[in-house]
């Protein structure tokens, strides 16, 4: 249900929401989970003109949205394994006990879906966390429908995505709308429970305002600007340099550069061979193309605001035309710690700052850190770096040793999150199974009949899920 000429963003996110919430009766996770694995096989067998597509629209590599395709049809059979698995539900069962001041009833406590979802789609992930990303299936998985409002730097893209999935998901269960005002109205609409959204800082900010603003607000689950620091320790440097600033460039130039968890800001000790390195490196990069014109031009603007700050040094890689040149921006650690903010905020692109410092400055730099996504430590072989880890701990979602943020694996265990402005809710993720916890809610039941509970909560355990029973 994308958007219709002659027909107001109001009223086409109206049709598609009426029809979300006539889909939102109970379904059992064995359903859901059999919707899932479904679109999985569809995702696989549309791969090759669902590639072509992705590949018109966003200058990406064919052989990064083949990737992507095969990592897209892996977190819907990942969550459909969650679902069945049970234990997301957090089902607790306590009988009752009346020697307790006071007293305690049969209590029965559970997570339920929320209900109707809105899903804001990203650029730079076409398929991970677009269409059917990583909130859609998720919420999806939760129980709750889902519209999504589809970006608008791959339409044909989208749309051929979202027609595999209303082939399989049941009526009113999934919708697309396009366009900045259906997008508004999403977010707005008092049948819409809670909101997921992967994009710019500015968008997403919009976006929350307008959820928590509501006359009944409601839960807004962004993840924005993240720069993802690295500390490069001196005894590291001491012993792999090159290796270090190699797989820098790689990581920071990835796919022009537009990844949430790109290392944006290095710190690295001076005169410990690791900028030589980045230097050598950088002359082999890659040019590429940006998802859009006005990502091209904002990447140029960032450049040039830090070649205009005194004491900067930007070095440039090589720019094929149309293309955005690899860039490093070179500065001291004085210079940084004078005024840190321009040095913070993202520059969306294959762009990454190194602050040499000199080892008493490591932690005044730490210090003047914002949260973000990741961060990272290379360290020297035993070296001892708790005091370390334990403050880039306080600013992160996920803390990394020894290699690059940029993959973010799809498992029980992973944590993509972090606080404001990385993400606008610090405790949630937006990767994982954790995922589905953003589109639930919990309900206690207090002495039951046992028809009325959920199966999952009755006598016995009958569908033999994880709980926690006393």
């Amino acid at each position: 249900m994308s958007g219709i000429a002659g027909v107001s963003a109001t009223a086409v996110a109206d049709a598609a929401i009426a029809a979300a919430r006539a889909a939102s009766t109970p379904t059992t996770r064995e359903a859901r989970a059999g919707w899932l694995e479904a679109m999985a096989a569809a995702l696989d067998d549309d791969r090759a003109e669902l590639v072509r597509l992705g590949n018109e629209e966003t200058h990406l590599s064919v052989a990064r949205l083949d990737g992507e395709v095969t990592r897209t049809a892996a977190q819907l059979r990942f969550f459909a394994g969650v679902i069945r698995e049970g234990g997301y539900l957090e089902a607790v069962v306590e009988s009752p006990d009346p020697s307790l001041i006071p007293p305690r009833p049969d209590l029965r406590r559970i997570l339920r879906p929320l209900g109707p979802i809105a899903v804001y789609a990203a650029s730079n992930f076409p398929f991970a966390f677009s269409v059917l990303g990583n909130d859609t299936a998720s919420a999806l998985a939760a129980g709750c429908p889902v519209i999504v409002k589809a970006h608008p730097g791959h339409p044909l893209l989208s749309r051929r995505t979202a027609a595999l999935a209303t082939r399989i998901l049941p009526p009113g269960w999934f919708a697309l709308v396009e366009g900045m005002d259906a997008g508004t109205e999403l977010v707005r609409h008092p049948l819409v429970r809670a909101a997921g959204f992967t994009g710019s800082t500015r968008g997403g900010r919009a976006l929350y305002d307008l959820a928590v603003s509501r006359p009944d607000p409601i839960p807004f689950y962004g993840e924005l600007g993240s720069i993802n620091p690295v500390v490069v320790t001196r005894t590291a440097a001491a012993e792999r340099a090159d290796a270090i600033g190699t797989g820098l460039v790689s990581s920071f130039t990835r796919d022009a550069g537009q990844y949430c968890t790109k290392p944006g800001l290095v710190f690295v000790p001076s005169g410990g061979g690791v900028e030589d390195a980045v230097r050598n490196a950088l002359g082999d990069a890659p040019s590429s193309r940006q998802l859009t014109d006005g990502m091209s031009a904002a990447f140029a603007d960032g450049v040039a605001a830090f070649s205009a700050r005194p004491s900067v040094e930007v070095l440039r890689g090589n720019a094929a035309d149309g293309a955005s040149a690899p860039t490093v921006v070179l500065v001291d650690a004085d210079t940084f710690l004078a005024d840190p903010a321009p040095f913070l905020a993202e520059c969306f692109g294959p762009v990454t700052v190194l602050v040499r410092y000199d080892d008493p400055q490591q932690p005044a730099l730490v210090a003047a850190l914002e949260p973000s996504l990741t961060a990272t430590i290379h360290r020297g072989t035993e070296e001892d770096v708790t005091a370390l880890a334990a403050a880039l701990s306080a600013v992160a979602g996920r803390l990394l040793f020894d290699g690059w943020p940029t993959g973010v694996a799809i498992g029980w265990a992973q944590h993509h999150g972090g606080g404001w402005p990385s993400t606008t809710a610090t405790i949630h993720t937006s990767v994982g199974a954790t995922a589905l916890r953003r589109w639930l809610t919990p309900i206690a039941y207090q002495d039951a009949p046992q028809l009325v509970l959920p199966p999952e909560l009755r006598d016995g355990n009958p569908l033999r899920i994880p709980r926690r029973d006393s």
